[in-house]
């Protein structure tokens, strides 16, 4: 979440007036993230959450990912709802951008991740990933295998200022990547970004999941390579391997995993350590001065890639 675009008082109320949600009590940016502008909206009959599309979400995809979320909250996943104005539509555009009302989630994401969390985490995915199989359309994952190589292209004139040799070794890395990228392996919808700032606990309990505008049909055993990346390494970036485990472990209580599917942990880790390793490289390079937005190191997925290279088999991760 981020701010790029602002909203003026006038534009709020014209946009609010399409809605049957009360009157406005409290409007504020979100700084955290790095895609869309977010905005927290509280009203007299409850606190939202309002989202303007920036540049990079393509805006033919918008109706999938907001029917996603409706299916999802429909099939008991804890996520948010869109909210339709007066005239039933959940998509609308305010300040010139794509906006869509959300309701709000209570809860708070994790700052210092603990064992303990992730065992909820990976069940939540697995729930994710059962839940998501009833919902037919099909949205190709952009950033996917197909779109590391035109992202490292475009990232590489910045990339020995970040690091030197790194723009060297990000290619090495991903040409074996995507010699030995799995084919044949259970596909569905995946978050794809389902970082510790996504997941929501209260009371120690998983609360709620949010942020689906990287989702997309891909691998599902890809999407919990994200998240050992996420929530499964140390500050010194070394991988707690209890943390592994036990996230493994809870996955495959509610979504077995195939012998097909372990095997490929390791290449599957290294793709989704790669993926943000260059997302970050180029928002690192790109992302404009002034912007209300935590740029993110792109080092720290670097680090992660090397362990992933080095990792023989799925025990690595604690299976």
């Amino acid at each position: 979440m981020a701010v790029y675009t602002e909203v003026s008082d006038d534009a709020l109320v014209t946009f609010l007036a399409d809605y049957d949600i009360g009157d406005l009590v409290a409007f504020r940016g979100i700084a955290e993230g790095v895609e869309n502008s977010n905005f927290s909206l509280k009203t007299t009959r409850g606190d939202f959450i309002l989202t303007l599309y920036e540049k990079r979400v393509d805006p033919a995809d918008l109706p999938w990912f907001l029917g996603l979320m409706e299916h999802l909250a429909s099939h008991g996943i804890t996520c948010p709802r869109p909210v339709a104005g007066r005239d039933g539509k959940a998509l609308r555009r305010i300040s010139g951008r794509h906006a869509a009302i959300t309701t709000f989630l209570p809860g708070v994401w994790p700052r210092r991740v603990r064992p303990e969390h992730c065992g909820p985490v990976g069940a939540a995915l697995a729930s994710f990933h059962l839940a998501g199989a009833g919902y037919a359309p099909r949205r190709r994952n952009a950033l996917g295998p197909e779109g590391w190589a035109p992202l490292l292209e475009r990232s590489l004139p910045g990339a020995e200022g970040v690091h030197p040799g790194l723009g060297a070794d990000l290619q090495a890395a991903l040409d074996r990547i995507l010699a030995a990228w799995p084919h044949g392996l259970p596909v569905g919808h995946i978050h794809a970004d389902l970082f510790p700032d996504n997941v929501f606990f209260l009371d120690r309990k998983l609360s709620g999941l949010i942020d689906f505008y990287f989702a997309a049909t891909d691998i599902l055993a890809y999407d919990l390579a994200i998240c050992l990346n996420a929530w499964c390494f140390e500050p010194d970036l070394s991988l707690n391997v209890t943390r592994a485990r036990a996230m493994c472990r809870a996955y495959a209580a509610i979504r077995p995993l195939s012998a097909a599917e372990r095997a490929a942990l390791p290449v599957l880790c290294q793709g989704a350590a790669i993926r943000f390793a260059l997302t970050r490289l180029y928002d690192w390079i790109n992302t404009p001065a002034g912007a209300l937005v935590t740029r993110k190191d792109p080092m720290e997925y670097v680090r992660r890639l090397r362990f992933h290279l080095a990792a023989r088999n799925e025990h690595a991760y604690g299976l």
